[in-house]
């Protein structure tokens, strides 16, 4: 798994617990990186993703709503949420990866960590949103 990889993963298990324990992701990620879980020290791209998710959230939502045709993000699981919100920021919002690599790490995440739907859910909505990009940032 390369570096960003385990950053995505990383910025995830965040978005999702923060989620779950109905905390702030900032407040959950300052605490990682004061207080690292685990012996690894929490990467740059990952405060990166987090970051950037909590500062476009709304919009990211609010796409993410607009287009995944009859589900509802409260529908979603919550894995595949995180896991959507970080593609979608990596393809609006972040010029550093390219767009295909966006999604393809959210599908490969999605198949390790969510449900056996999950993949093909997230491919398509990512995709789209890939696809609708110029539009959604005029």
């Amino acid at each position: 798994m390369g570096a960003r990889t385990k950053a995505r993963k990383r910025a995830a298990d965040i978005l999702f617990e923060a989620e779950q324990r109905g905390i702030d992701p900032l407040k959950l990620l300052a605490d990682r990186v004061a207080v690292p879980h685990t012996e690894a020290a929490v990467p740059q791209y990952t405060v990166d993703i987090v970051e950037g998710v909590v500062e476009h959230r709304d919009r990211i939502d609010e796409v993410l709503e607009t287009y995944s045709q009859g589900w509802t993000l409260q529908r979603m699981p919550a894995v595949d949420r995180a896991l959507l919100r970080i593609g979608s920021w990596e393809v609006l919002f972040n010029d550093e990866v390219p767009d295909a690599v966006a999604v393809d790490e959210a599908v490969d995440l999605a198949g390790d960590l969510s449900t056996d739907d999950s993949p093909a859910f997230v491919n398509g909505l990512l995709g789209r949103v890939k696809d609708l990009k110029p539009t959604l940032l005029a």
